[in-house]
């Protein structure tokens, strides 16, 4: 959903709703897994921060 979203690797950008329409979900919802998938990314980055203060 991210490289869709962002543009990454070979594809441009797409809107919420390119996406929406590309895998068959609304754009509220294309949005939602967005934003999950983003606090995933902070967490992941706020654990190996830690982690390397911890060493």
């Amino acid at each position: 959903m991210l490289e869709l979203r962002y543009g990454l690797g070979l594809r441009d950008p797409l809107t919420l709703q390119e996406i929406g329409v590309e895998v068959g979900l609304t754009r509220e919802r294309v949005r939602q897994i967005e934003c999950e998938a983003l606090d995933k990314l902070r967490l992941a980055v706020r654990s190996q921060n830690l982690r390397e203060l911890l060493v």
